[in-house]
């Protein structure tokens, strides 16, 4: 009997539910339907797969969960706009407690600015310089006042690229931004030196209306660098209490 070989574990199926939402993921691709456009009704889409309609409303309910279809009461189900929202939310989430994935996050956000920087230094008009310079502006005063200037910072690194006109790239930095700040508290860390982190900024404009790649990236890489020494101060701190 020691030289039979045992039997491979049999692999799971997918719960019923698991599979429709695969079915109906298919079905909006194989149709080419666009944002707004409507699902049959639910008792048909259960007749077509053969399954009952609670399956079908799992499944529905787990789609509208990932921000692919909505449920408009009395009306029925349509393709919704896509949206990186529940991904956001899901990456917040997941992230909380996770030092090493909150350091992850943030050196995901540093290369991504510092690579594509150069390209917005090509491309910036005067326009978006003279509202970086406001954003920044407001920073210093908040800062003065040691009060919070999260709205200005997250402004700041939208237009940083804004004249890049790339949707999914805008659309990624506000994930990073968001998420991070979420997933760190970062809002609400103790920042000792909140006019360095204004000065940062201020450096970063600067640099880039004097068309200096170089000086660019060394002040985002300051600038990254100031937000992973605040995060490991208070944690230290924390861990100590």
């Amino acid at each position: 009997m020691s030289d039979l070989k045992s039997l491979t574990p049999l692999s799971r199926p997918p719960l019923l539910h698991v599979t429709v939402q695969e079915s109906l993921k298919q079905y909006i691709e194989d149709n080419r339907l666009k944002a707004g456009d409507p699902l049959p009704p639910e008792t048909f889409l259960a007749q077509q797969l053969g399954v009952g309609r609670n399956s079908m409303r799992e499944a529905i309910k787990a789609l509208e969960s990932l921000g692919i279809v909505e449920t408009r009461r009395g009306v029925g189900v349509f393709v919704k706009e896509f949206s990186f929202k529940p991904l956001l939310d899901n990456l917040a989430y997941g992230l909380q407690d996770s030092l090493r994935d909150v350091e992850e996050l943030r050196e995901i956000r540093r290369v991504l600015e510092t690579g594509l920087i150069g390209k917005t230094i090509e491309m910036i008009d005067a326009a978006d310089l003279a509202e970086l310079r406001q954003q920044t502006e407001l920073m210093k005063l908040r800062a003065e006042r040691n009060e919070s200037f999260a709205a200005e910072d997250q402004r700041f690194h939208q237009l940083l690229f804004r004249c890049q006109n790339n949707r999914m790239l805008s659309m990624l930095i506000d994930i990073f931004w968001i998420a991070f700040n979420k997933a760190s508290d970062f809002n609400n860390l103790d920042n000792p030196n909140p006019l360095d982190t204004w000065r940062d900024h201020h450096e970063i404009v600067e640099a880039i209306a004097n068309k200096d790649v170089e000086r660019a990236r060394e002040r985002l890489d300051a600038h990254y660098l100031g937000i992973q020494q605040v995060i490991a101060r208070n944690r230290a701190d924390y861990q100590a209490t």
